[in-house]
């Protein structure tokens, strides 16, 4: 790491921008998933947009206006079992036609909105990125981070293709910075995080240390409720997670409505010590809940983390398979990927 970046202040501070409020309203938007088709894109991508669209407006209709706005992990593209090519070609570009409509959305409601979903971008060629976008009241682009790793050994025969930042991590590193692997948008509502990671609480304690407040977290087709509720627990902070809804008129091309994570709904807000402030069901909703950010940011403090007791189990702990896997040879399908992770775990038994 260059020695002049400095990622964690010692005196339990962080940096931070001005509040624009003392106050905020922040909603999970739980909305369906509906994939578009891999042979002709371009009308379903409309057509999700002009849905997700649709849902911004009705969030910020009836029952008061938020300040933040968070959508699940692939309201544009959906997410289905298409083949590599297709996958790339229904990928958008951030910023895009897309992104400029959502921002102008943004603008005339004056809050932020944030989302996941699949992208390309010119400077990763043939790549497929997973993205967490949150577009500004200004209408400008407030953060596009990058997914920091993929879980592996979840689907058997199978893993999957996208590009994480773990796999290209040097490049990333080169291009962008070691403090964007785990960035903080530093935002007039609080430090925000924005991640569609799971099953990896260091990573968001690594959010905390660098000053998160509030942490965005996305999911479609479940995830594990107290994953989500402890993050605020162990990290005394604010964590938003939204999930897609039940589809109501025909399910996901390809899934079951019901998965092993519990499926649809939901989606849920948290504060401080993992307390509850909101929670959907299964449908369509908004879910909302006032954040004192002013108050909260007056007495709040990064994690108190002892790593003298953890840093030598740290330093001897080396990954199932080392970084970079993506960086020389992107593999062109589900088999592939698994083949390759197999081929490089240091785990007696991969799956």
């Amino acid at each position: 790491m260059n020695e002049k970046t400095s990622l964690v202040r010692e005196d339990g501070t962080y940096p931070v921008a001005d509040l624009a409020k003392d106050t905020i309203n922040v909603s999970v938007v739980q909305t369906r998933v509906r994939a578009v088709s891999g042979e002709n894109p371009e009308p379903d991508l409309r057509a999700n947009l002009q849905y997700m669209l649709e849902c911004l407006d009705a969030a910020q209709g009836y029952g008061g206006r938020s300040d933040l706005l968070l959508f699940h992990e692939f309201p544009i593209t959906g997410f289905s079992l298409w083949t590599r090519e297709q996958h790339h070609r229904l990928a958008i570009e951030v910023p895009g036609p897309e992104t400029e409509a959502i921002a102008a959305k943004a603008k005339q409601h004056g809050c932020y909105v944030a989302f996941g979903t699949y992208a390309k971008d010119a400077d990763w060629p043939d790549h497929i990125l997973h993205l967490m976008v949150m577009i500004g009241p200004d209408g400008g682009l407030a953060a596009r981070h990058w997914k920091q790793r993929n879980v592996r050994g979840m689907f058997p025969g199978s893993e999957q293709y996208t590009t994480a930042v773990y796999d290209v991590l040097d490049r990333f590193v080169e291009m962008y910075g070691q403090d964007a692997v785990i960035p903080v948008a530093r935002t007039g509502i609080g430090n925000i995080a924005l991640s569609a990671v799971q099953f990896e609480p260091e990573l968001f304690r690594c959010m905390a240390l660098k000053g998160a407040e509030i942490i965005c977290r996305v999911a479609t087709g479940g995830f594990e409720y107290e994953d989500m509720r402890l993050t605020s627990y162990h990290n005394s902070l604010y964590t938003l997670i939204c999930n897609n809804s039940v589809s109501t008129h025909d399910r996901n091309p390809g899934f079951l409505e019901d998965t092993a994570y519990g499926g649809p709904g939901r989606s849920a807000i948290f504060g401080p010590r993992g307390v509850e402030l909101a929670k959907a069901g299964a449908f369509e909703t908004r879910r909302t809940a006032s954040i004192p950010i002013a108050e909260f940011r007056r007495k709040h403090r990064i994690p108190d983390l002892h790593m003298s007791l953890y840093r030598p189990v740290l330093d001897q702990y080396r990954e199932r398979y080392d970084p970079n896997g993506y960086a020389e040879s992107l593999p062109q399908s589900r088999l592939e990927a698994y083949k390759q992770f197999a081929a490089r775990s240091r785990w007696t038994h991969y799956w």
